[in-house]
């Protein structure tokens, strides 16, 4: 049996969170303002920054990692906190206020008694494992998807592109990326997955282009297959590998052996 919804509101602690949905107490900010410096305007990295900083990354570069971290918190496109410094306060954000999740633990931002961000979103959440870029495309699709299901598919098609290139294909035809994740072992279920999105996507059209023929079911079986493309290719891996990883030494090197034996004997 369904529960009563408990919408977002203004006047409440606690309410149907607007980004995970569960039902969950909610922290209430005020905001303040510091005025940039003259002529500032707001810091967004580019992909200049980032390459310079990657490309001359080491494991010890403490403090790059902690760029190439807030890089990506900004290219998400939520909004997030970081460490402040105390500064005086120039002015007080009346009528601008935020909540922040207690199970999820993402803002919300309200102008006056309305909720600005983030806008009602339709279809499953993605898969927190997925890139940021990708990320910040399936969110906008889920964003648009009422109001524009060609749309949303079309981002949601560039969002496959995307994947498929994180996974070490080229990205530029869906067909040989198939195939070459087959070559390499893939998953049945993945490989169905894939075609699935092959098949209702049309194969004369490029992602990120309109298709005249998309609608809202559509859009949403897309949303459905990204996350069971990045379960099984990206969340399931990286559990297996932290569950490996936590095994004693001992065990690790008595495992290492026997595969060296095996090789041997083959």
């Amino acid at each position: 049996m369904s529960r009563e919804p408990f919408p977002p509101s203004i006047t409440q602690t606690a309410f149907d969170c607007p980004h995970c949905g569960a039902y969950t107490t909610q922290y209430w900010f005020e905001v303040y303002a510091n005025m940039r410096d003259k002529n500032g305007t707001p810091f967004f990295p580019d992909a200049n920054q980032r390459n310079q900083i990657t490309e001359s990354l080491t494991k010890s570069d403490e403090l790059k990692l902690k760029f190439i971290e807030l890089y990506n918190k900004l290219d998400s496109g939520l909004i997030f906190w970081e460490k402040g410094y105390h500064r005086t306060i120039d002015k007080v954000a009346c009528n601008l206020n935020l909540s922040q999740c207690y199970n999820c633990d993402k803002v919300a931002v309200w102008v006056h008694r309305n909720l600005i961000h983030p806008n009602k979103k339709c279809g499953v959440l993605p898969n927190d494992d997925l890139p940021a870029e990708i990320i910040r495309d399936y969110e906008e699709a889920r964003g648009i998807l009422n109001d524009s299901p060609r749309g949303a598919a079309a981002l949601l098609r560039l969002c496959v592109q995307k994947l498929c290139i994180h996974l070490g294909e080229k990205g530029k035809n869906i067909d040989d990326d198939i195939a070459s994740l087959v070559s390499k072992g893939l998953n049945p279920l993945v490989q169905k997955s894939l075609d699935i999105v092959r098949v209702i996507g049309n194969e004369a059209v490029h992602p990120g282009v309109l298709d005249l023929k998309d609608d809202r079911d559509t859009a949403i079986q897309l949303l459905g297959l990204i996350n069971c493309i990045a379960d099984r290719m990206i969340s399931d891996p990286k559990k297996v590998d932290e569950i490996y990883g936590n095994l004693p030494q001992n065990k690790l090197e008595a495992i290492e052996n026997r595969d060296i034996r095996r090789g041997k004997t083959e």
